[in-house]
């Protein structure tokens, strides 16, 4: 682990290192499958790292006309769009950064069409193919009533002129069984249409860069894909596995107080800068610490905003925690960051990075205005 003495606090820290190794997992993915991986920016939008991606990696994947601009500025190659719903006073500009554009419905599609068809932007349909395995369902897009892509039911194909590509996601943090399982059902509903596309969206939620994700297995479903639809060109687009443990969130003790056991108030929120843990809920692992119990100490952690709430749950440690103590949250750069706000105007992390040599840069630090201007 890099020297967190060195990292200012609260900071989530970037490590160079791993970020190289994650992307050195993904191009060999794409080296052996000649399929596309694009970084989705909705999981990891860290854009001072675009440079380094786009070593590797041959574009991104936007769902804003925020996203797609930053894309497009800070890493410089292909940006495929996709978003629920499009407006008229947006589209124009999306067009302009976008290479390829994925419409949620064929309504949205009719209403945008000629704009598409004049920018010379490829442009596919999302599809629902009505099968997951995301056990959360404010994760599962593709859960009943989900609003996310057409299903076979309400699929046109006489609205198909123009179209080039299928879009599907419905993974979430997952290995390549859920995708060969959601590829059977897509195959299954709209597999006729795939001879007259140019490409096909696979969507994101692929864990590929996790130590036990089956990538062998993952290379031969790729492969034996492209032999099925040998004209299609072929996109994945995780974010998680661009990001997947490569830095963490630095906090302090900023307090202990005591209701019937021990509670430590850090410099960070819960609520504010890791509310995925509160929606999920996900549990992240703070070196050194273990379950409650396990180890001689144990404390409840908790945030520095008034929010009740505002708490992660119980921790034990070796030795008792005293104020000024570093909290390293692992695994705190992908989805964690991207969902941050400024609630209840409490500071917020810095951003900063460890290099290749392993020494810290300080890159961004928030200022009152960045608050002010949000409100």
């Amino acid at each position: 682990m890099p020297d967190y003495t060195q990292a200012t606090s609260p900071c989530f820290v970037l490590d160079e290192k791993r970020l190289r190794r994650n992307m050195e997992i993904l191009n060999n993915i794409q080296e052996r499958t000649g399929v596309k991986i694009i970084c989705a920016l909705k999981g990891y939008s860290f854009w001072r790292s675009f440079p380094i991606i786009a070593e590797y990696l041959p574009g991104a994947t936007a769902s804003s006309l925020n996203e797609a601009r930053l894309a497009k500025e800070e890493m410089g190659k292909e940006v495929h769009v996709f978003a629920p719903a499009y407006e008229d006073g947006e589209i124009d500009e999306i067009l302009k950064y976008a290479d390829h554009i994925t419409y949620n419905s064929f309504s949205q599609w009719q209403r945008f069409k000629a704009k598409t068809i004049a920018s010379k932007i490829s442009a596919g349909i999302r599809v629902n193919p009505e099968f997951s395995t995301v056990e959360t369902d404010i994760y599962n897009p593709c859960g009943l009533h989900s609003r996310l892509g057409v299903t076979e039911a309400e699929f046109k194909p006489e609205l198909l002129d123009g179209i080039e590509g299928l879009h599907f996601h419905a993974l979430c943090e997952q290995d390549v069984d859920a995708l060969e399982g959601v590829l059977t059902a897509f195959e299954k509903k709209f597999g006729r249409y795939l001879p007259q596309m140019k490409w096909v969206n696979f969507g994101g939620g692929h864990h590929i860069t996790r130590k036990d994700y089956h990538r062998e297995e993952l290379v031969k479903l790729l492969n034996d894909f492209k032999k099925r639809y040998p004209h299609l060109e072929v996109v994945m687009e995780p974010g998680e596995a661009v990001g997947w443990q490569t830095g963490e969130l630095v906090a302090t003790v900023a307090d202990i107080v005591h209701n019937k056991m021990d509670i430590a108030i850090l410099n960070v929120s819960i609520s504010a800068h890791m509310p995925d843990c509160l929606e999920m809920p996900y549990r992240p692992n703070i070196t050194g610490a273990a379950l409650p119990g396990e180890k001689k100490f144990t404390y409840k952690i908790t945030g520095n905003t008034c929010l009740a709430g505002d708490q992660l749950g119980d921790y034990s440690f070796d030795a008792p925690l005293q104020v000024g103590d570093r909290i390293i949250f692992e695994d705190m750069i992908h989805y964690t960051m991207v969902k941050t706000t400024f609630f209840n105007g409490v500071r917020h992390p810095d951003i900063g990075m460890f290099d290749m040599d392993g020494k810290f840069h300080l890159l961004h630090r928030f200022t009152y205005e960045q608050f002010k201007d949000k409100l």
